[in-house]
Protein backbone atom coordinates (compact mmCIF):
# COMPACT_ATOMS: atom_id res chain seq x y z
CA UNK A 1 0.00 0.00 0.00
CA UNK A 2 1.00 3.67 -0.65
CA UNK A 3 0.06 6.96 -0.24
CA UNK A 4 0.41 10.54 -2.30
CA UNK A 5 0.64 13.83 -0.74
CA UNK A 6 -0.12 15.25 -3.94
CA UNK A 7 -3.00 16.86 -2.31
CA UNK A 8 -1.17 18.75 0.52
CA UNK A 9 1.42 19.41 -2.18
CA UNK A 10 -2.14 21.42 -4.32
CA UNK A 11 -3.81 22.45 -1.14
CA UNK A 12 -0.29 24.76 -0.05
CA UNK A 13 -0.10 25.86 -3.55
CA UNK A 14 -3.58 26.96 -3.49
CA UNK A 15 -2.84 29.02 0.29
CA UNK A 16 0.26 30.22 -1.50
CA UNK A 17 2.14 28.60 0.98
CA UNK A 18 5.83 26.61 0.01
CA UNK A 19 7.03 23.36 1.91
CA UNK A 20 9.52 24.38 3.54
CA UNK A 21 7.24 27.10 5.12
CA UNK A 22 4.93 24.12 6.17
CA UNK A 23 8.08 22.53 7.77
CA UNK A 24 8.89 25.59 9.81
CA UNK A 25 5.61 26.46 10.62
CA UNK A 26 5.19 23.03 12.41
CA UNK A 27 8.61 22.13 13.27
CA UNK A 28 8.90 19.33 10.86
CA UNK A 29 11.65 17.48 10.53
CA UNK A 30 13.70 17.66 6.92
CA UNK A 31 13.64 13.73 6.94
CA UNK A 32 9.40 13.84 7.87
CA UNK A 33 9.37 15.93 4.63
CA UNK A 34 10.98 13.61 2.71
CA UNK A 35 9.05 10.72 3.85
CA UNK A 36 6.16 12.61 2.63
CA UNK A 37 7.38 13.84 -1.02
CA UNK A 38 7.90 9.56 -0.98
CA UNK A 39 4.68 8.57 -0.13
CA UNK A 40 6.32 6.58 2.75
CA UNK A 41 4.66 6.58 6.70
CA UNK A 42 4.92 8.93 8.84
CA UNK A 43 3.41 9.52 12.29
CA UNK A 44 -0.31 10.19 12.82
CA UNK A 45 0.91 13.24 14.90
CA UNK A 46 2.22 14.76 12.22
CA UNK A 47 -0.78 14.28 9.91
CA UNK A 48 -2.88 15.84 13.21
CA UNK A 49 -0.77 18.59 13.28
CA UNK A 50 -0.76 19.69 9.36
CA UNK A 51 -4.72 19.06 9.80
CA UNK A 52 -5.23 21.67 12.60
CA UNK A 53 -2.62 24.09 11.33
CA UNK A 54 -4.62 24.11 8.04
CA UNK A 55 -7.44 23.16 9.29
CA UNK A 56 -8.46 20.38 7.17
CA UNK A 57 -9.23 17.01 7.12
CA UNK A 58 -6.73 13.75 6.44
CA UNK A 59 -8.71 13.32 3.23
CA UNK A 60 -7.50 16.73 2.01
CA UNK A 61 -4.02 15.72 2.77
CA UNK A 62 -3.52 12.61 1.23
CA UNK A 63 -4.94 9.78 -1.18
CA UNK A 64 -4.78 5.64 -0.93
CA UNK A 65 -2.43 4.28 -3.89
CA UNK A 66 -3.22 0.70 -4.03
CA UNK A 67 -0.23 -1.62 -5.42
CA UNK A 68 0.01 -3.54 -8.52
CA UNK A 69 -1.08 -6.97 -6.05
CA UNK A 70 -3.80 -4.84 -4.37
CA UNK A 71 -5.41 -4.03 -7.67
CA UNK A 72 -5.01 -7.41 -9.10
CA UNK A 73 -6.77 -8.76 -6.48
CA UNK A 74 -9.77 -7.57 -6.16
Amino acid sequence: MSFSFNPLWKLLIDKGMTREELRVALSLSPSTMAKMSKGENINLDVLHRICAYLNCQPGDLLEYIPNQEEKSST
